[in-house]
């Protein structure tokens, strides 16, 4: 199969990249999983300039295993009890949480109680839509109650103007709703192709560990029950919670 200059065919299930087409994938073994989409161009592959929070006074060098604290971080609460019981007693902060589940299923609605709970415990807490506007996320708010100050929304898919938010705003959690209507320009695939996904969780995996950011990303599923893009975004994040009705 031809393949134009700037393409490439990537794996929907590893995505594992190629310059041809493959009936097998050679990594992950899965049948006809090739899709063909454009490539990231040369300044793509670069990535977000992300500084560490603990890196600005120092340059980045090797560290011994004995300077390393293992002190627990006190985990922030959902005040979902059930929610904080899968998390293991609450949210570790830097920490990237992939959420998956059927559409309708509840997964921005119990989200969206999760921002109310920790904005009124005096936290500042971002949820970015790329699939509702200002006005349908407002009135689904005005069912769970009145919100603190502390809970702000933005409608938004470009990640280089959500990766300036983040660093201005500086909140403790942030809400992507959801990953496959997030995108890079650098990119042309379009939003929730597979380079796209894989890109896009790889840079807001870059802003949670570099920023001290919690960051929740929606996910949406296929008609088999598994989360929409590449199965290496499962292998990215921290942790992934699944909802069932």
């Amino acid at each position: 199969m031809a393949k134009s200059k700037n393409t490439a065919f990537f794996c929907s299930e590893c995505g594992y990249e190629s310059s041809k087409w493959y009936g097998q994938c050679p990594a992950c073994k899965a049948w006809n999983t090739f899709v063909e989409e454009p490539v990231a161009g040369k300044t793509a592959v670069k990535g977000l300039s992300v500084v560490r929070k603990d890196s600005l006074t120092k340059a980045s060098h090797p560290v011994s295993l004995k300077e390393i604290s293992t002190e627990e971080k006190e985990r922030t609460l959902t005040g979902i009890k059930e929610l904080d019981r899968v998390l293991g007693g609450g949210i570790v902060q830097g920490s990237l949480v992939l959420v998956g589940g059927d559409p309708g299923i509840g997964k921005s609605t119990l989200l969206l109680q999760m921002c109310y709970n920790i904005s009124d415990a005096k936290d500042k807490v971002l949820y970015i839509s790329g699939e509702e506007s200002l006005t349908q996320i407002k009135l689904r708010a005005e069912r769970i109650g009145e919100c603190s100050d502390n809970l702000k929304i933005l409608c938004e898919t470009n990640l280089d103007i959500i990766e300036q938010v983040l660093k201005k705003e500086m909140p403790k959690v942030v809400i992507i709703d959801s990953i496959q209507t997030m995108y890079r320009e650098e990119i042309s695939a379009a939003p929730g192709s597979v380079s796209q996904v894989r890109e896009s969780t790889s840079i807001l995996m870059q802003l949670a560990k570099g920023l001290d950011i919690t960051i929740f990303i929606v996910g949406h599923v296929t008609k088999e029950g598994v989360v929409a893009g590449p199965r290496v975004l499962e292998h990215m994040v921290d942790t992934v919670l699944y909802f069932e009705g």
